[in-house]
């Protein structure tokens, strides 16, 4: 059953007082000088019933971590690439990529035995399903299992769940353009070009090297390789953990450089276009039909984010200002690496403008954002 709770009020309050913890210094905590000349935005109005436990997988299977969540081309149904009711499917026999209707049940389901993370997710204009597969199966689940099968790879899936493509090579780590280390996220122009974002671990390092990659590798449509863009480092172009990415009305692709607590703009050949500060240190991103830009916050804290609370930000995509902000959820222990509260990583929104995120940690499966006082003229402010 969910469990629902009105944020009534239109300006999001604080949480239960809650004592602060001490703040300890931690890899990756630093970031960009130009980030401590953004004041937090942490108390703007919050239009939406926060729904925690939506959707439910068949045969009484519990949902694990979730990350990759993007509405079908119908508006309507929910593709989630679920971590097998843990945080890995390397040795689960469990379909992890699923299809919810509206009410939340499960209408399809595929990819059992060919992902070990599902981290990052695309529909494209065809309905097809692509999956950015970030890890390789660690030492323990090899021990139990020498012949898991994939790891830092991007799968296109038909709507059926036929594959129909592989970009990198299942089970190892290298370069573009036969190799990915980490990728987090795949996105398709509607042109079909493919964009993948590497490397996940890019984040949580305070110098170069082999697991600090951050870039950006564009594929022709038939999978054929066209370049790479990015390195590491706090300048602008210049990026730690490409996190997620989305694409606006202008065709211009947002990353979400989560190390760097900011989102950078590129044209689809690379050049830096602008940088923003304010939607905060994002996980997730997506942009609707309508500009609208849905910045999801899962891991703020005293360390990696002095000063912002986790929570969803909602704002333009054409201008960068910030309309609304969902706070995080109560939860026995925090999202991330610390702080208070939870909040999804993955984030979507259906037709009717209910957002859907994905849940990562303590607090898994999935939220439904309802919107209840969103006003008339909404999205164009």
């Amino acid at each position: 059953m969910n469990k629902r709770s009105l944020l009534t009020g239109l300006v999001a309050g604080s949480l239960l007082a809650v004592a602060a913890p001490a703040v300890l210094a931690q890899p990756g905590a630093t970031g960009p000088e130009e980030h401590a000349d953004v004041a937090p935005i942490n108390n703007l109005p919050n239009p939406y019933e926060t729904m925690r436990d939506w959707g439910t997988l068949p045969d009484g299977r519990s949902w694990g971590s979730v990350s990759a969540v993007h509405v079908d081309v119908d508006g309507v149904h929910i593709w989630a690439g679920d971590r097998c009711g843990t945080n890995s499917c390397a040795l689960s026999d469990v379909d992890p990529i699923v299809k919810l209707d509206q009410n939340g049940n499960v209408v399809q389901s595929f990819g059992a035995g060919l992902i070990v993370w599902p981290h990052g997710i695309e529909v494209d204009q065809e309905g097809n399903v692509w999956i950015a597969d970030a890890r390789l199966p660690n030492a323990q689940e090899l021990a139990e299992n020498p012949n898991i099968s994939g790891g830092n790879q991007v799968i296109k899936f038909s709507p059926e769940g036929e594959v129909l493509m592989v970009l990198g090579t299942p089970g190892e780590t290298g370069n573009p353009p036969t190799h990915f280390t980490e990728p987090n996220d795949v996105l398709v122009a509607p042109d079909g070009h493919i964009f993948v974002a590497e490397t996940h671990s890019a984040q949580f390092m305070d110098e170069e090297g082999p697991r600090a990659l951050s870039r950006i590798s564009k594929f022709a449509p038939d999978g054929t390789f066209v370049k790479s863009w990015g390195t590491w480092g706090y300048g602008e172009g210049e990026m730690r953990s490409p996190h997620a990415l989305a694409m606006d009305s202008q065709g211009r692709i947002f990353v979400a450089d989560r190390g760097n607590r900011r989102i950078q703009i590129f044209d689809q050949d690379g050049n830096h276009l602008d940088t923003w500060y304010q939607f905060s240190r994002i996980s997730g991103m997506f942009i609707d039909e309508n500009d609208v830009l849905y910045a999801i916050d899962s891991e703020s804290d005293a360390n990696y984010n002095p000063g912002w609370r986790k929570g969803l930000r909602i704002g333009s995509a054409r201008t960068g200002e910030v309309w609304y902000y969902i706070p995080e959820h109560m939860s026995e222990r925090p999202t991330g690496m610390g702080g208070i509260g939870a909040m999804g990583e993955g984030v979507t929104v259906d037709r009717n403008g209910n957002i859907y995120a994905g849940e990562v940690g303590p607090v898994q499966g999935m939220t439904k954002f309802v919107p209840r006082l969103l006003p008339d003229n909404f999205p164009q402010h």
